[in-house]
């Protein structure tokens, strides 16, 4: 009988931390798998892959965890950026429904030089990542990489039990920009985004100038695009002070807790909402790991937080 769920982080291939993470929790390592404390399961957030060293040893021991009924998944976005980038387009000749582009390679390239790009274990892991879900509703708390907004989350699970991206009309939809299948995917897995007023604009970490702005879409009655903005570097400063537009679909959640990852949050871990967490603090650049233990309760609490790494 399941009492509880702990969900875990943004990975990105560090497979120490996520050892160290395990253990931590009261996980064992038993005949070749991490077995629970009884009564848990593991849920992971998403974006398992790119920028660490051992990205095959965390696919494998997560996926291992899901075949032996000790953990779930959500899909990330770069889980959803491996299968497009290994996904040939319909309609181009040699194009893929994520571009090939340097900045597109860059992002992706540890990854591929990990597991052989083109190989039968590249192959074997974008299957998988295929049969991931976006969102997840456990009952008593809702599992995204990014934003749980019910809309999207409808369209994703309406008849595709499996995993969406196991259709190759929903895939192919999904990368078609502008679309209602492009825009639950850009929503679950990366987030509410929105365009800041003309004539602004921010730079984020890599120094990519940037005049969409991930959003803190859990604020109630937010106001201003200032309030809203994570722009993941010090330069909130550069998001003007401007009321937000009338049709910012933000500021109002309802439910069951939820649980994200993708956001990059540094600091002690702390609840975003009374029901929204966030458990991705930066693993993938020096970062721990960080999961919450979760027992029932319906206002999140900050003692629950662990971290690794």
């Amino acid at each position: 009988m399941n009492s509880g769920y702990d969900i875990i982080g943004d990975i990105h291939g560090h497979a120490d931390k996520l050892t160290a993470l395990l253990r931590s929790l009261g996980y064992t390592f038993r005949a070749g798998g991490w077995l629970p404390p009884l009564g848990r399961q593991a849920v992971f957030v998403g974006d398992l892959v790119d920028r660490g060293p051992k990205q095959i040893e965390v696919v494998r021991t997560v996926r291992a965890m899901i075949d032996t009924g000790h953990a779930h998944a959500v899909m990330g976005n770069h889980e959803f950026n491996a299968i497009g980038y290994a996904t040939p387009s319909r309609t181009t000749p040699g194009a893929f429904l994520r571009p090939h582009t340097p900045k597109n390679v860059a992002q992706h390239a540890e990854f591929l030089r990990q597991v052989g790009e083109g190989s039968a274990t590249h192959r074997e892991i974008v299957e998988w990542f295929r049969t991931l879900p976006p969102a997840l509703d456990l009952g008593g708390i809702r599992v995204v990489h990014a934003w749980w907004h019910q809309p999207h989350v409808d369209l994703v699970a309406a008849d595709r039990g499996a995993g969406p991206a196991r259709d190759d009309d929903f895939l192919h939809a999904a990368y078609d920009r502008g679309s209602p299948e492009w825009a639950a995917m850009e929503g679950l897995t990366k987030g509410l985004e929105i365009r800041l007023p003309d004539g602004h604009s921010f730079r984020d970490h890599a120094g990519v100038e940037r005049r969409h702005v991930r959003t803190r879409w859990w604020l109630e009655a937010p106001r201003t695009y200032r309030e809203v903005a994570i722009t993941g570097t010090d330069r909130d400063h550069e998001v003007p002070d401007h009321p937000l537009p009338d049709d910012f679909t933000g500021g109002s959640f309802e439910g069951a807790p939820v649980f994200v990852g993708h956001y990059w949050m540094t600091g002690t871990p702390r609840p975003q909402a009374p029901a929204v967490a966030c458990v991705d603090y930066s693993a993938g650049r020096n970062g721990p790991l960080v999961a919450y233990r979760w027992d029932g309760e319906t206002r999140l609490d900050e003692k629950r937080f662990v971290t690794a790494g």
